[in-house]
This record gives structure tokens, sequence and C-alpha cells, in this order.
């Protein structure tokens, strides 16, 4: 489309836009194939999509919707709830390109209730209207059974599948079968237990998947008294016991207070991309939550959490077929609902349900987040990758990650572990060790720069591929002398960060940048265990190279000082014995066995005159 083609559209735009009413209504954008690619409301039309058109809109989905419209028309309605439930049809029946895509826990299951003579009551995954009336879905299948399990030990509703007619029963078509026996169903099938009776006890299971269990625990309570009064013990033991049922049941799902009697909750939280927002629903219903759900919405033009929330609340209230004239949200709308009112808690059991429904959706967040990691390891790496380039603001991924650490006893047997990390993981391959050979004493500065000096100039010389990250064990001391080699010496440009040691000697901050400034990490996040891992490591690698050094040093020493053994019989000694101490406590027959009746004399009298020479002391 060449630029005067483009102006004239945008012309011929916004004389329709002239012509638009400033009242409620929804507004649909059309493509060059008369598609529908975006549905809108708006409490003033005109004003709305006039907006779309100024030379300001900063948002570049925006714009990128904008360069597709061809053509605008529009819906006027009297309210402002009648533009959201207008807009929430819309989108449903088109499914626009650039609208909010809802995704759909489809495969949750709900609680279907049918509409047949001896209606049935039963968990399912297939959604249709016309069978019956379901409730839910439901996220957290464990509640659904407690509630399932309740209805079926207080109503005993039939569980077959079998076709009851009412004029099979009068015709004695049916006969009890064995859930009749086993005391699961009363047979109403066979006129045991009478159509009104039956119809009564499926009303009551309504009223507890609508969530009055409080209404019908106090009636089932009355009822009780009442049988009481007129001396029918058994019809009143009977509703006693569905009275305990319920009354434990509510007591499980007691959360909040009975003063709460029928609200909504919404609460919503973003993905660290901002493109996806997860927003909670828990409907409260006599001080019990009888509904909780989360739902998974994918922005398309960078939606605000309000606008989310304003295409969200209607449609998840439509689902859950909720009227609560009470609407709990985390922020102020600009919006009304007939009929019902937005509220921002500040404090008590409705800001507690806030939070509740926050803590919701960072669980299901988290939940999905593993769910696409374990099918896709790499998925993880990579973000903590990311997370760590965005703490440290580094130019590069860090993919490669070196860090260094000294281990020494009093300046002998110096040495010093390099260990290197590649995408989040130990490289073993790529390990080094070094023996400092130029320092003299405790120094461990002067130990650190010997290190690095010898790893990056060898790695510059072959040509090999520098680290994104290096990571000193320590604070700010070792962070410059590190620095004074790579930047000062060698003028290499590697990000340099330090991992400190509080007075416990716990890691308890990451520092980064010239100079150095602390780096915010929660200590129970992945990104903060990765470089403890790292720490740990390192330290492991270096104490065990010492260690290993220190102990073949020991060996050769007591060895070496026996005459007449050089290093051939040393060597099949310990790989006989394995250890010093096994060679002092054999006998002279297995030490001839293993290096003759000679060596095996030379070894015996050196040991018995160390020995005597210690006791003498």
């Amino acid at each position: 489309m060449t630029k005067e083609e483009n102006a004239k559209r945008i012309e011929r735009l916004k004389n329709i836009v002239l012509n638009m009413p400033d009242k409620p209504g929804s507004y649909q954008f059309y493509d060059a194939d008369h598609t529908i690619i975006y549905v809108g409301k708006a409490k003033r039309l005109k004003q709305r999509v006039s907006s779309y058109f100024h030379k300001e809109v900063d948002r570049f989905k925006t714009k990128v919707l904008v360069s597709k419209i061809e053509d605008i028309s529009y819906t006027v309605v009297n309210t402002e709830e009648d533009a959201l439930l207008l807009e929430n049809s819309l989108i449903k029946k088109y499914n626009p390109r650039y609208n909010v895509l809802l995704k759909d826990g489809k495969t949750y299951p709900s609680i279907c209730v049918t509409n047949e003579y001896l209606p049935r009551v039963f968990k399912t995954r297939q959604i249709n209207k016309r069978f019956g009336t379901f409730f839910g879905p439901y996220s957290h299948t464990g509640s659904m059974f407690a509630v399932l399990e309740l209805i079926h030990k207080l109503y005993k509703p039939r569980t077959c599948r079998m076709v009851i007619t009412k004029e099979g029963i009068e015709q004695g078509k049916y006969k009890p079968c064995l859930e009749y026996h086993i005391h699961n169903c009363k047979a109403p099938c066979c006129g045991k237990q009478s159509l009104e009776d039956y119809q009564a006890a499926i009303a009551q299971a309504r009223e507890i998947l609508k969530g009055n269990t409080r209404e019908l625990s106090k009636h089932i309570y009355e009822e009780m008294q009442k049988k009481a009064a007129e001396l029918k013990f058994e019809e009143a033991e009977e509703l006693k016991q569905k009275y305990i049922l319920i009354e434990n049941f509510c007591a499980k799902s007691e959360v909040v207070s009975h003063t709460i009697t029928d609200v909504d909750v919404f609460s919503i939280i973003d993905d660290e991309a901002q493109r996806t927002a997860f927003i909670n629903y828990i409907h409260v219903k006599n001080g019990s939550v009888n509904q909780s759900f989360t739902f998974e919405y994918k922005r398309k033009l960078d939606e605000t959490d309000q606008e989310l929330l304003l295409t969200a609340i209607p449609e998840i209230r439509e689902r859950f077929q909720s009227h609560a004239k009470e609407i709990i949200v985390p922020f102020e709308m600009e919006w009304q609902l007939s009929g019902a009112t937005f509220f921002v808690p500040q404090r008590g059991d409705k800001k507690h349900l806030l939070e509740l429904g926050e803590m919701n959706c960072k669980q299901y967040k988290f939940d999905r987040l593993k769910q696409a990691e374990k099918l896709n390891p790499e998925q993880k790496q990579t973000r903590l990758m990311k997370e760590l380039q965005q703490k440290l603001h580094l130019e590069k991924l860090p993919y490669q990650i070196e860090c260094f650490d000294n281990s020494n006893i009093s300046g002998t047997d110096a040495v010093a572990g390099c260990i290197v990390f590649k995408g989040m993981k130990p490289s073993k391959k790529d390990y080094r060790k070094y023996n400092i050979k130029t320092v003299v004493g405790p120094d461990d500065y002067a130990s650190m720069q010997e290190v690095v000096r010898r790893r990056y100039s060898r790695m510059v010389e072959e040509g090999s591929a520098l680290p994104d990250l290096i990571i000193t064990d320590g604070g700010l001391g070792q962070m410059s002398v590190v620095r004074e080699v790579v930047e000062g010496e060698l003028g290499l440009n590697i990000p340099i960060a330090g991992l400190a040691k509080d007075d416990h000697h716990r890691t308890n901050e990451l520092l980064f940048g010239n100079p150095p400034q602390t780096i915010a990490l929660k200590t129970d996040s992945e990104l903060f265990h990765i470089l403890t891992q790292i720490q740990d490591e390192v330290h492991r690698y270096a104490i065990q190279f010492h260690r290993d050094k220190r102990s073949k040093h020991a060996l050769h020493s007591a060895l070496d000082e026996i005459p007449g053994i050089g290093p051939a019989t040393r060597d099949k000694l310990l790989k006989t014995f394995k250890s010093v101490k096994r060679i002092r406590e054999a006998t002279l027959e297995e030490l001839a066995e293993a290096v003759g009746i000679a060596k095996a004399k030379a070894i015996t009298e050196h040991f018995s005159q160390k020995s005597g020479s210690e006791n003498t002391h």
C-alpha cells in the first residue's frame, strides 16, 4: 500500500468515527477480507475509537492493528454492562485475531445434574447444557470428589445409565440392582423411593453445588428438631446423620467469616514477559469458598491488567452462573456492572480472600512453568540465563560462567580450581586445576591473580572462547584483584560478579558493577540456588584437589625415607596395601610376597626404628 493509499484509508476511517455516537457500545474492526480482527467496548464509542487514530499512539501492537483496519462497524447499547456482555459474546462468536485469547482449561472436570426424569449427579468433562445443569469446572479435583462424596452419602442418587420413564415405573419394568442391595441407592426406579422424595434430595444436592451448605444445614437441623418433637426418632436420627455430614464438610471448606454471604473475588498476576496474565476467580457463599479457578489470558495488544479483568469478569461470571452483588478486585475499576459493585478491600477477611486468589494465581503460574520445563528442560536453563542477564544488565546471555577458588593450609600445598558452567549446568570436562607457582605464603589475592592470569592468557593465545561471566568467590577484594588482571593487564572485556557471605558464612548477596553494587536476589529463588551451587562446586573442587595433593605428598614422604625403596617399589606397595598405615602394619611375609625379602626387611626395620624413636619422645 502506497503512502497516498494509506492516507486515503485513514481519512475514510476517521470519517466513520466522526459519525459515531458518544454512547456505550461495542465496535468491530475489519481487515481487507472483511474479517473481524478486533472487537472492543466503550463507554463512549466516538471518543474511544478515535483514540486509535491519534498520532501519539505509543503501543507498537496497536499500530500494527490500525494498519490492518479497512472498515469499522459498531453497536449501540443502553448501559456499560451491556457493552461488556456484547463484546464478550462477539469475541466468543468470531474469535478475532487481535483480541485477548483465553487459554481455557477445558480438560478440567465439572459436575453435571441431568435433566432426566430421575436426575443423576456425576463428574464429566463434556459440557452440553441441553443435557443438564453443570457446576464447575473444578481446577482442584480433590474438592470436586469431596462434594460428590457428600452428595452420594447424603442423598444416594442413582448411578445407573438406564433410561427411566414414569410409564416404565408404573408398569413395573425395572428391578432393584446391586446398588440398592448394598444401600447406595433407594431404588426410585421400582417405586421404593417416591418421586417427590427423590426430587427433594436432588434439589438439596443442587444447593450444595451452589455453595448454600450453611442454609441447607440450618434447614436439616430444624427438620431434625421437628421430627424429634413428633417422637419420630428414626427419621430424626437419619436427619442427624445428614446434619453431621454437612457440618463436617463445611468445617473442612471454611476459610472466611460467616458474615461474607455471597461475593466474587478476582485476582490477577502477570508472567515475567508481560505476555500472559493469570486471573483467579473465587466464589464465596455463606462463609465458604465453593469455587476457585484460574484462567490464563494471552495478551494480543499489550492490554493492561484492568482491561483484562474487564474482559474476564463478565465471561467468568456467566460461565459460573454467578449473580453475586459484590465483586472484590485488586484495584479500582472504571466500568460498572448493573446489579453488582466493585470493592477494593484494604484489610480484613476480604483482603485475605484477595491474597488467597493471588496465591492461587502464582501457584498456577508456577505449575504451568514446571510443566513446560519438564517437557523442555532447556527452557528452564534459558529462563535462568535471561533472568541473570536482566539482573546484571549484561550485553550477552551468560551461557559460559567461570568461577575460581584457592585452597591452602598456611600457604603449603597451595592450589586453585576453576569450574565452568555452560547453560547453567556444570561442564566438568572444562574444569581446571592449578598449582600455585609464584606466590609464597598464604596470599589469596596474589594466588587468585596468578591463576586468572594463567588461564586467560592461555585462552587468548589458543583462541578459545572466553567466558560470558566470571564469578569470584568473595566480596569487593576478590572482584578488584580479578579485574586488575582481566581488564588492566589483559585488556579483556569480561563481566565480573562477586558472591559475598555474611558473618555466619552464608551467601547473602551478589555484587556487580564498577563500583560494585548489591544486586537484589531472593534467597529462595531458583537463580540464587544456581549461584550458590556454582559457589559450592568450586569450593568442593579446590578443596578436593588440595586434599589429594596433600595426601599424595604425605604418602611419598613416608616411603621415600626408606633406603632402597624407589618410585617403582613405592607405587607397587601402595597398589597392594592401599595406604602407608597398612604397609606399616603388614607382616614380613606379606611384604616379602609383594616386593621380595630384602626390601621387606628394609621396610620393617625402618618402621620399627621410627616407632621406637616416637616412643622414646
